[in-house]
């Protein structure tokens, strides 16, 4: 499953290699080019969805907050790590020293991540936040350039 998970981000990979984490209009951006219901993410969420039911993608954590590696941040994955997560509450607080970008799925209820719908949302590098996840549940894909993230309070 995992690498017919992969082969489908193929394209994904391909345009948030080439976006500018830091413009403020980047997730706007990317909800109008790769819009959560396309084809393509209907297809990527179908197998996200298959992953977590079967075990496969999300094998660590607890309820409210399980999670799994797909990709180290590698020469395949275009330079990002590659996490999924299956969330209905907050997580760890944490700090992305080159940003983050993130796919979000709707599964149930009316979900919101950070306050924010379905779809695509970037944190610019040197933000912090706890992720959170409200009114639902979602299964959200964290892509990480460099792989870079801390773990931890907010910096002073």
């Amino acid at each position: 499953m995992s690498q017919s998970l992969l082969e489908a981000l193929s394209p994904i990979l391909q345009h948030i290699a080439s976006v500018d984490i830091s413009a403020p209009s980047t997730a706007e951006e990317l909800n109008a080019t790769l819009p959560i219901e396309s084809e393509l993410l209907r297809t990527i969420k179908s197998l996200v969805v298959h992953g977590i039911n079967n075990g496969e993608l999300t094998p660590r954590g607890e309820e409210g907050m399980r999670y799994g590696r797909l990709s180290k941040a590698v020469e395949a994955s275009l330079g990002f790590s590659i996490d999924a997560v299956h969330m209905t509450g907050p997580g760890p607080g944490h700090t992305h020293p080159t940003g983050e970008i993130d796919l979000c799925f709707a599964l149930s209820g009316d979900p919101r991540f950070d306050g924010e719908p379905p779809g695509w949302v970037v944190k610019a590098p040197g933000s912090w936040h706890v992720p959170t996840v409200t009114g639902g549940e979602m299964a959200i894909l964290y892509f990480l350039p460099e792989g870079a993230i801390q773990f931890g309070p907010r910096p002073e």
